[in-house]
């Protein structure tokens, strides 16, 4: 019981925990919920721990064997599903019930022996069936009648025999791509392709079939959108033959010829294709013939209404001789063994407004060009160096708007497009490119809208190498540099830009105002640079900024401020790649990309690079609680600092004044020692020590003083002495007032323990004694003493006869206040 209990918890434990996707380990997860790699993972059903949300998963190479029934019903959300190479030899009825999303299913590699009457059902909204390598031998017994909307069907690489395509197919109006190619087909007789006569959106590959007969006048009244038959004839008598059987076909698209590492025919002469004379074609494609007849007339004559012509692969030395082809618009020579660019004739070609002749290795000279009517002149991918471009003189057509000649290998721009006005779209990526930076180059092409100059060796340096570029739309400058890495105003013109990519630039810093005129921009990508900081108030300028790419530089934080006035217009934004600080003063950033996480879908995950215990975490997970916390804590951290600081300095600053509370409170009410505490400068102390001190202890009643020269224990602290030995024991306190008393700052200090000492002792009392006349302006500072003299009376000392005795008189009357008379001075008294 226990191990059914343990096996139970098990499965109940990876049920639940892969209700959240991220938790979910048996397959790789491409995108959250939503596309999972479950590829070779040696799989002998259906993972349980898909979500039921996925709508993309790859099973192939899985040992499946058999899909039984609803095998993938909890997958609701699937579109795309990859059964390839998963050993399947049984598929069961109802085996797909339950996807009624699923778009494409691909089966391609099964040795499938079984298929049920129903074994497709349940797939209202299948598009493209794949069932190549199948073993499949005959599309009466497949059961997909009900299929309706097909578009896309590939059933090559099987045992198909018979090209009796089944009745259903009539009803499959959506179907746009029938593929049978690499099967057994031989032969094309009556009623063979009868269900597809109507359907004129439908391209039939029957490539690399071997068919010998083509029954004549069959396909009469017939109309393809497209027909291939590479590889299809094994010999050129066949191959005539064939194709003289195709008599009345009209076709928008046919393909004929070979593959290159499986040549079939033996001799291909010019009158090869004489079977097309009678057959309608739009686009006509000649792919890697073994040979190449030299009477180019003959070879065309059949071909010569046709609208497009693709030469591929082609052993062709050169054209001569060639027939007029009034209705052709678009000429396309691709990998043939041109190593100079041939001669073509514009009075064979007086429509043509298309030449491409690309992918040429050995193709480095470019001869003069001159077609009146020619709009598009593509030469890329070959090895051209061309001294002197461009200009009329360069290619004679007066109304070529579109010219692409990147991937070539060195282009000297020595002229200015002079005769080239019309020009719309010029692109020279991947060329190295000189003289951009010598003049204008670009003065005259006023109409140009697009221009790419990406990866041409270009070190801008010029701030005119765009004047003239007045209506230009896009411009791709990417793999280039600038002067001094810095960005500066170079687009100034530029005011009709719309997208602009100035990615892998090396670029260190963008100047302020560098893109102040660019208020049509979309579309900006800075992506690959060496930038430290990029301030977003640089985009301010553009009013129309959509998408914004600043991945993959050195950038650790941008200002969210300035973001957040940015992004009103912004649908995308790219920020992967860039080493962010996930610290707390980049705070409002990390806010505004949880908060405009919308803005980031399609770009890679942005993640963290300092402090490293944040290394490669997701900037989704910087927790600004975590921020506030910290700065509560750092707050109440110095607030409690500074109270504890202030603390400090108020025991520091009223260290003795707490000494005198403590012994007022220790002494309470006891007797006193003294009669008065003097305080007074050293200054002085004569004045003391032959008026105060010999009146008042020597006169009658006596009055004990406390002195410090004289009361002051030896070895205490002068401080110590002030508070224990002069207030604690002293009635009252004596302030002898003069200009070094104002002056003195241990004065200073005693007299302001005596205001204290007065107010902690109720029968405390300062006398102020005025030695001598002091200044305003010097008494005043003193504030509080100031104000003291002003409230109180004091005693003014005036060394005279009658100011003597009045001065005596009342200080004794002062001293004796409060005070308690002992048993002499009652004596004493009486006999007086």
């Amino acid at each position: 019981m226990v191990p059914w209990t343990a096996m139970a918890l098990i499965t109940a434990t990876t049920f639940f925990s892969c209700l959240d996707p991220g938790s979910c380990h048996s397959c790789l997860e491409v995108f959250p919920s939503i596309e999972y790699q479950c590829s070779d993972r040696n799989f002998s059903e259906v993972p349980m721990d898909i979500p039921s949300s996925t709508q993309n998963l790859d099973l192939s190479f899985n040992p499946l064997r058999s899909l039984a029934p609803r095998s993938f019903s909890r997958i609701t959300g699937l579109i795309i599903l990859d059964l390839s190479r998963c050993d399947i030899q049984k598929i069961e009825d109802d085996t797909y019930q339950g996807l009624y999303n699923l778009s494409t299913l691909i089966l391609t590699g099964n040795p499938i022996q079984s298929l049920g009457l129903r074994a497709f059902y349940g797939l209202p909204k299948l598009q493209k069936l794949v069932v190549v390598e199948t073993n499949l031998v005959s599309l009466e017994d497949f059961p997909i009648g009900h299929l309706m909307t097909l578009q896309e069907l590939y059933l090559g690489h099987n045992f198909i025999s018979s090209l009796q395509l089944p009745s259903y197919l009539a009803s499959f109006s959506s179907l746009q791509h029938l593929d049978l190619h690499l099967n057994q087909i031989k032969n094309i007789s009556d009623g063979d392709l009868e269900p597809i006569k109507l359907n004129p959106n439908l391209t039939l590959d029957l490539s690399l079939n071997p068919i010998q007969y083509i029954q004549p006048g069959i396909l009469k009244g017939f109309y393809l959108s497209g027909l291939i038959l590479r590889g299809s004839f094994h010999s050129s008598t066949i191959m005539d033959a064939c194709l003289k059987g195709m008599t009345g076909l009209q076709v928008d698209k046919l393909v004929l010829g070979d593959y290159k590492n499986e040549i079939h025919l033996d001799s291909f002469e010019s009158n090869i294709l004489d079977g097309l004379c009678e057959v309608d074609i739009g686009e006509f494609w000649m792919v890697a013939p073994s040979e190449f007849p030299a009477d180019s007339n003959g070879f065309f004559k059949c071909l010569v209404n046709v609208s497009i012509f693709h030469l591929v692969m082609a052993p062709v030395v050169e054209l001569t001789n060639l027939p007029t082809f009034p209705k052709l618009f678009s000429l396309v020579l691709t990998d043939c063994n041109f190593d100079i660019l041939p001669i073509l004739p514009p009075t064979s070609f007086p429509s043509l407004k298309e030449l491409r002749v690309t992918r040429h290795r050995d193709l480095t000279t470019l001869s003069n060009l001159e077609f009146p009517n020619l709009e598009l002149l593509d030469l890329s991918q070959n090895a051209l160096n061309v001294l002197s471009c461009c200009s009329n003189k360069t290619f004679d057509a007066p109304k070529l708007k579109y010219l692409n000649l990147s991937y070539n290998a060195h282009i000297s721009l020595a002229k200015n497009f002079m005769g080239l006005e019309d020009l719309e779209s010029l692109d020279l990526q991947h060329c190295q490119l000189k003289g951009q930076n010598d003049f204008p180059v670009f003065f005259s092409l006023t109409n140009l809208q697009y221009l790419d100059i990406s990866y041409t060796n270009t070190r801008v340096k010029s701030k005119h190498i765009f004047t003239g570029l007045n209506n230009l739309r896009h411009l791709k400058m990417a793999g280039n540099s600038f002067q001094d890495n810095i960005l500066h105003d170079i687009f100034k013109n530029l005011s009709e830009l719309v997208s602009l990519n100035i990615s892998y630039c090396h670029l260190e810093r963008v100047l302020q105002g560098a893109m102040e005129s660019l208020h049509q921009l979309q579309v900006l990508d800075i992506s690959h640079n060496n930038l430290q900081t990029f301030d977003p108030l640089i985009c301010m300028p553009l009013w129309n900024l959509q998408v914004l790419n600043c991945s993959y530089n050195s950038i650790t934080a941008l200002d969210g401020q300035n973001l957040q006035a940015l992004s009103g217009t912004l649908v995308s934004i790219d920020l992967s790649g860039n080493p962010f600080d996930c610290v707390c003063d980049h705070q409002i950033f990390f806010q505004w990309v949880k908060e405009h996480i919308q803005l980031l879908n399609g770009s890679n995950p942005i993640t963290c690079q300092t402090p490293s215990h944040t290394k490669d975490v997701s900037v989704l997970l910087f927790d600004n609680l975590t921020c506030q916390m910290k700065k509560t804590i750092i707050a109440m951290s110095v607030l409690g600092i500074m109270v504890v600081f202030l603390v400090l300095a108020l025991v520091y600053k009223f260290y003795f004044h707490l000494m005198l509370l403590a012994g007022c409170k220790k002494i309470g009410g006891g007797e006193s020692t003294y009669d008065a505490f003097v305080i007074y400068s050293s200054q002085d102390e004569e004045w003391v020590r032959k008026e105060l001190v010999k009146n008042l202890e020597e006169g009658v009643p006596s009055f004990q003083l406390c002195l410090h020269y004289r009361d002051f224990i030896p070895g205490v602290a002068i401080a110590a002495n002030i508070i224990q030995e002069g207030f604690h024991k002293s009635r009252k306190v004596i302030v002898v007032i003069s200009k070094h008393f104002i002056q003195s700052r241990w004065c200073k200090f005693e007299y302001e323990i005596a205001q204290t000492w007065q107010f902690l002792s109720s029968q405390a009392g300062i006398i102020f004694i005025m030695l001598q006349k002091v200044e305003k302006s010097l008494l005043r500072q003193q504030v509080e003493l100031y104000r003291l003299l002003r409230r109180n009376t004091y005693l003014e000392w005036e060394d005279t006869s009658l100011g003597r005795h009045v001065f005596w008189r009342r200080l004794r009357k002062a001293l004796l206040d409060g005070r308690t008379k002992s048993h002499k001075e009652v004596a004493e008294q009486e006999t007086r």
